[in-house]
């Protein structure tokens, strides 16, 4: 193996896109619960399905980084069917380094369902349990971007939790998926400690913290006790807001008009991440999550809009006047 900088470590899996042309979506007054409905019982046409291979939070990170330009590597598991075979195909293609993904036999490579209607979608997911460890002929990367697996990987959590305690040099990225929220803090306390940057939505935030709060700030405080340098809370097309632990920013949307939203958080956070590794400051690396995070609605999936760096610093300069960061206080 190479030397890795990026190291993602998360499930994987294809996304099937099926566009819906027959549906319609249910939003309470402050726009923020919305439920998507079908005919029950009944035959509903669509416009078109789509199978995107390779994806997931952390795959999605790991791509993003090998466009921006870093040495970076997938952790991740996948069955000995057909569909392990076209992922590990699709990451090679994009760059990724995919000698620390297992092949397992007898099991299944995860599959999901996006309902894709209008600009949003809802996913259906169903991770397969993999035999999680860290593998022997494992890496020191500089950074670890740590995302979505499955349930009952409690102990595989604590397992990294031990690999970062022995190499404190690492940086760690966490962005939980909605597994390892469910789990909670105190069962994943060891990473909350350990971890340089978090990321997360509103909505995210809320469940992680249990809390109705609506105040990114406050919700940034309390994030930031759980143990976690530095905080990022998107907030859809609102923005997002960052945090050092001393001042707090609110970072606007880069200027666009959505076609599918799948993989926009993956790619602000894996590109604040990146930015960071390369030296970027906090205030810099905000300037070029929003930019990749645009690029990526403009296509299906939450890859083929990556951008490489370059792409990024020109379409910067070609941003508008107030776009940057702005001090929440």
């Amino acid at each position: 193996m190479q030397t890795i900088d990026f190291l993602a470590i998360g499930d994987v899996t294809t996304d099937c896109f099926i566009r819906l042309k027959d549906a319609e979506a249910h939003c309470d007054i402050d726009q923020e619960h919305c439920t998507l409905s079908l005919r029950f019982g009944d035959k509903v046409p669509y416009e078109f399905a789509e199978e995107i291979r390779g994806v997931g939070n952390a795959a999605n990170a790991a791509v993003s980084a090998a466009r921006l330009g870093v040495a970076s590597a997938l952790l991740a598991h996948v069955g000995n069917d057909r569909h392990g075979e076209e992922v590990l195909d699709a990451l090679s293609k994009n760059n990724v380094d995919t000698s620390l993904i297992g092949t397992h036999e007898g099991m299944h490579t995860n599959y999901h369902y996006v309902l894709w209607y209008g600009p949003e979608r809802t996913i259906l997911i169903k991770h397969t349990q993999f035999p999680y460890s860290l593998p022997e002929n494992i890496v020191i990367p500089k950074m670890i971007y740590l995302s979505s697996m499955a349930e009952g990987t409690v102990q595989y959590h604590h397992e990294i939790g031990q690999f970062l305690r022995q190499h404190p040099e690492i940086k760690l990225m966490f962005q939980p998926g909605t597994l390892q929220i469910k789990t909670g803090t105190e069962e994943l306390m060891d990473i909350y400690e350990q971890t340089y940057a978090f990321f997360c939505n509103m909505d995210e935030a809320q469940r992680i913290l249990n809390v109705d709060e609506k105040d990114p700030s406050i919700l940034i405080k309390k994030i930031h006790s759980l143990g976690p340098k530095l905080v990022f809370i998107t907030d859809g097309i609102k923005g997002a807001y960052a945090s050092d632990g001393k001042e707090q920013w609110f970072m606007p949307i880069y200027p666009h008009a959505p076609y599918e939203r799948t993989g926009a958080g993956d790619a602000f956070s894996s590109t604040v991440s990146v930015a960071l590794l390369l030296g970027l400051s906090l205030k810099e690396a905000l300037l070029w999550g929003p930019i990749n995070a645009m690029s990526v609605t403009q296509y299906v999936g939450a890859q083929k809009g990556l951008l490489t760096k370059e792409k990024i610093r020109e379409l910067l300069a070609q941003a508008p006047k107030d776009y940057e960061p702005k001090p929440l206080f």
